[in-house]
């Protein structure tokens, strides 16, 4: 298994191939050597990061080298070109020589802006299948969940511990996630880049409670996504998260950046929102906000439980009801 694992983080394996190796990194006995294994891979391929997004050519970039070109030569004096040994392309003035190397350079230089493009293309591709393999494994873990409890998880409606990202402790404290496998992170996001993330139980989160380093914890324990952060009733009673197979109803999504308008986590602007009844969907900011429906506000137009049981809410990990 140990030689899937560069696959696994390109995102290059087949479906079934992935999901054999996320079995290995769950197992109990050989799950944390192929963790670490995973984690110092992550760090060697870290310096690759600064190539990722494409680099534009400079404007009017191939306008001036045709231009410098055209300036150096006159066409009723370019002869036809033929192979030659290494003595006569010695003896070639110098201007000639020069030239020839400017016209290959231009045209290597047109390869790379032709190419780059495809790359980064295949880079996203190869994100984007990444984080779809991590929302299939959060939507089994919180079906799983949902059937043995009768409701998804649903925090405290009040107090410290009433946070949205608790569900990701709850989900570990039950064993339906591994603390340390990653998979509440997005591909080669901030927090992924920390080699030392793992999702906290329920006992440590409360443990937690009352020191310094609580309030870090809480934003980090959800990792990248955002959960629902449910609805009150007219009393204000915060109600469970039912399971209702509705597949219109967010049950978790990219979590929302500081502004409470869009998340982040992706360079290309693309949101994942997993549903109720278990699918999920890829959308783009656009139409990340359906009419009188905001992804991260309630119908008050506040970041906080819904109003009504339509009414859905993804609130990044520290919001609370």
């Amino acid at each position: 298994m140990r030689e899937q694992l560069v696959g696994y983080l390109l995102g290059s394996l087949e479906q079934d191939e992935a999901h054999q190796v996320e079995i290995a990194l769950a197992d109990s006995h050989q799950g944390e050597s192929l963790r670490n294994e995973l984690q110092i891979l992550k760090r060697a391929l870290a310096p690759l990061e600064r190539d990722r997004p494409a680099i534009p050519p400079p404007p009017g970039l191939a306008s001036r080298t045709l231009s410098f070109v055209a300036a150096q030569t006159r066409p009723d004096t370019i002869p036809i070109r033929r192979p030659m040994s290494p003595l006569r392309e010695e003896s070639m003035p110098s201007g000639r020589r020069w030239i020839d190397r400017v016209l290959v350079a231009a045209s290597a230089l047109a390869a790379c802006i032709l190419v780059a493009p495809l790359v980064f293309e295949a880079i996203m591709d190869s994100r984007a299948r990444r984080a779809e393999r991590k929302l299939q494994r959060l939507s089994e873990s919180l079906q799983g969940y949902a059937e043995s409890h009768r409701a998804y998880p649903t925090p405290p409606g009040s107090g410290p511990m009433s946070r949205a990202g608790l569900y990701a402790p709850m989900l570990v404290s039950e064993h339906r996630l591994v603390a340390d496998d990653g998979t509440v992170l997005v591909p080669d996001s901030k927090l992924a880049e920390q080699a030392n993330f793992r999702i906290p139980t329920l006992d440590e989160v409360q443990a937690a409670m009352g020191t310094a380093e609580f309030d870090a914890l809480v934003r980090r324990m959800g990792g990248d996504f955002g959960y629902t952060l449910g609805h009150r009733d007219a009393g204000g009673r915060l109600l469970p998260n039912r399971n209702l197979r509705r597949g219109h109803h967010p049950l978790l999504a990219d979590a929302p950046d500081e502004s409470g308008e869009r998340s982040d986590n992706h360079p290309d602007g693309a949101h994942y929102i997993l549903f109720e009844d278990g699918h999920f969907e890829r959308r783009g900011l656009n139409d990340l906000h359906p009419e009188n429906d905001h992804l991260y506000r309630n119908h008050a137009g506040e970041i906080a439980a819904g109003v009504d049981p339509e009414d859905d809410v993804i609130g990044d990990s520290h919001h609370q009801p």
